[in-house]
């Protein structure tokens, strides 16, 4: 019983059949009709003119979006949890050619414009320090929770404030809205973000993230980075078909609320163990090592978080009898 990740999770049949149909000659790379419709159809979504360019992964998506937004010399202030610090194995000091992540400390990997100036307002202003020109979020963050409206409405503030852009890193983008029980727009775009990372992959997608920029004028130049980062396939209809799916009907935000029902569960029989609250589809709990061997002794795969926790995340196919037979054994320890 898998909950290693979500990127376990197979691809949705509505995925596949897109991608069967668009298995025709069309232009190549970004010129097909596929391709064409993804501006029209997010912008539609988050009911603002956005820009889209498909990426093959999320990594390449987060790292692109600040390549398009942050000078080399200058700085990137994230949560010193977040993956682009922990996952991306210098991904994307490698693609800004040298911009500098700077590391904020907070509850639930969330940023705040508190724990942001504690990192900002002691550079000073000359040349011998980098400064800080670009705010990533992540939502929903590495520690499974959520940033509210309201809390993004006033980091977006203290952004524009210190003329900041912000980027956000939605690998569970979905799970969030799902969560939130808002529209897609409210979940991030609708209070000055920048750029978002609509992450697919892990939601039923096979190998296709949304680079979103809401301001299309950066589109010419994200896309040039776009092929220079090796990234523009010749194929592209492919990539595009998968996002147009997961649109499609809203299966995106359907999966999402799949995926975090089967998380409330097993979090509602580990209440007390709980490191953070779950406010996603990943659920993080205490227990020993001895405790650990149990649960995988009785069948259930997950990762390790630390000496004394562990993580399950639950994917939009998972299903309810095993989310119930992990609350149950977590119960039980």
């Amino acid at each position: 019983m898998l909950f290693v990740s979500d990127n376990t999770a197979p691809v949705h049949p509505q995925v596949w059949d897109a991608m069967r149909a668009a298995d025709a000659p069309d232009a190549p790379y970004d010129g097909d009709a596929l391709s064409q419709r993804l501006d029209a159809a997010f912008s539609a979504l988050f009911d603002r003119e956005c820009a889209v360019v498909w990426t093959s992964t999320g990594t390449a998506a987060n790292c692109l979006a600040l390549a398009t937004l942050v000078p080399p010399y200058g700085g990137v202030v994230c949560h010193d949890d977040a993956h682009i610090e922990q996952d991306e194995a210098g991904a994307p000091e490698f693609y800004t050619h040298g911009a500098k992540l700077m590391l904020a400390h907070g509850p639930h990997a969330k940023l705040t414009p508190e724990n942001i100036a504690a990192v900002v307002d002691p550079i000073r202003d000359d040349v011998h320090r980098v400064q800080p020109c670009t705010i990533a979020i992540t939502q929903a963050t590495e520690q499974g929770c959520t940033y509210t409206p309201g809390e993004l409405a006033t980091l977006t503030a203290y952004a524009r404030a210190k003329g900041f852009s912000v980027h956000m890193d939605g690998a569970r983008f979905a799970n969030a809205v799902a969560h939130l029980g808002c529209s897609a727009a409210e979940a991030g775009p609708a209070h000055g973000i920048d750029t978002l990372t609509f992450g697919m992959i892990k939601n039923g997608a096979m190998g296709a993230e949304a680079l979103i920029l809401f301001d299309p004028a950066k589109a010419a130049e994200a896309k040039r980075r776009h092929k220079r980062a090796g990234q523009l396939q010749s194929k592209g209809r492919f990539l595009a078909a998968q996002l147009l799916a997961m649109l499609d009907g809203d299966l995106w935000l359907a999966n999402a609320r799949a995926a975090n029902a089967a998380a409330t569960a097993i979090a509602g029989a580990a209440v007390h163990r709980l490191l953070y609250p779950c406010e996603a589809n990943e659920v993080f709990v205490r227990c020993t090592a001895e405790e650990r061997a149990n649960l995988r002794d009785q069948g259930f795969v997950f990762y390790d978080w630390g000496p004394d926790a562990a993580r399950f995340v639950a994917a939009w196919n998972t299903p309810a009898e095993a989310a119930q037979a992990l609350a149950k054994a977590i119960a039980s320890l």
